[in-house]
């Protein structure tokens, strides 16, 4: 037996979905979910935006070349 791995989008998922049913394939669908600290580090660079914590491309480059 082989495994696939698809990630389709939602808009796709429905259709993906029809397929495998009509075609008889057993399939399992799988919630992904982000380990905690990357859902807060995400947390914070949103806040950080919101706090108006940025600079651009240019400054980032500036630093790097510190």
């Amino acid at each position: 037996m082989e495994t696939l791995v698809v990630y389709p989008t939602k808009a796709q998922e429905k259709a993906v979905t029809a397929v495998l049913k009509a075609l008889n394939v057993q399939f399992e669908k799988k919630q992904e979910v982000l380990p905690p600290h990357v859902l807060a580090g995400i947390k914070k660079g949103q806040e950080d935006i919101k706090a108006g914590d940025t600079f651009t491309y240019e400054e980032f480059k500036q630093q790097l070349s510190i």
